[in-house]
């Protein structure tokens, strides 16, 4: 059987460089879709959904409509 690594409220605001209140925002208005795990009033966070949320959140163009024109002439 597999454990997942847990993350704390802390790691994952320091791997997003965001703070733990903006984490708790996103939590409690479910922005974003950042799978979290609670037990009581603890929370923690799955280094694979931290993963694949920052996978999710890439972006490859400053302009996603430019993405398939290979640039402005």
């Amino acid at each position: 059987m597999h454990i997942p690594q847990l993350l704390t409220p802390e790691d994952v605001a320091e791997i997003l460089g965001v703070t733990t209140h903006t984490l708790a925002v996103w939590r409690c208005e479910g922005r974003y879709g950042l799978a979290f795990i609670k037990t009581g009033r603890l929370v923690r966070y799955r280094a694979d959904d931290v993963m694949a949320f920052i996978e999710s959140r890439t972006q490859h163009s400053a302009n996603p409509a430019q993405a398939g024109e290979g640039g402005r002439s």
